[in-house]
């Protein structure tokens, strides 16, 4: 079905939608660090490429990323309709990504990046707890 509106309307009306965040994983990251004792981490921390949580006394900064938006090699579903347009949106994302893991662990930060579906997994907490540790 073609869109009822023109191109430059349907930006406009697509540039006033508001991202609500990954409010549902956050909380489920925040239950897990709760459940094993992990503390010191931030929220909404002043930092480039906005992580999801920041340990700033340990220089330790997690990223939570969505499959779609991320571009989880087997679990993203490119949408058959405006496909280039996605292919290039998410390969911006994996770039953008890449340039925040360079710059923070070029100011020595350690910077660890978990897909949204391994939250609960024993291997994330893990890899959490394994950074955490090595002071």
């Amino acid at each position: 079905m073609p869109d009822v509106f023109t191109k430059e309307k349907r930006s406009e009306i697509m540039s006033r939608v508001k991202s609500r965040g990954n409010a549902a994983t956050e909380l489920r990251m925040i239950k897990l660090f709760k459940q094993h004792g992990i503390s010191g981490w931030r929220r909404n921390y002043s930092i480039f490429g906005k992580p999801d949580f920041v340990f700033p006394e340990r220089r330790i900064v997690i990223f939570v990323d969505g499959e779609f938006w991320h571009g989880h090699p087997t679990k993203a579903k490119i949408p058959k309709t405006n496909r280039a347009f996605w292919e290039r949106k998410i390969e911006s994302n994996k770039s953008r990504d890449r340039l925040v893991n360079r710059t923070l662990r070029a100011k020595g930060w350690i910077v660890i990046r978990i897909w949204q579906r391994n939250i609960p997994k024993p291997k994330t907490l893990k890899q959490i707890l394994s950074a955490l540790s090595n002071d």
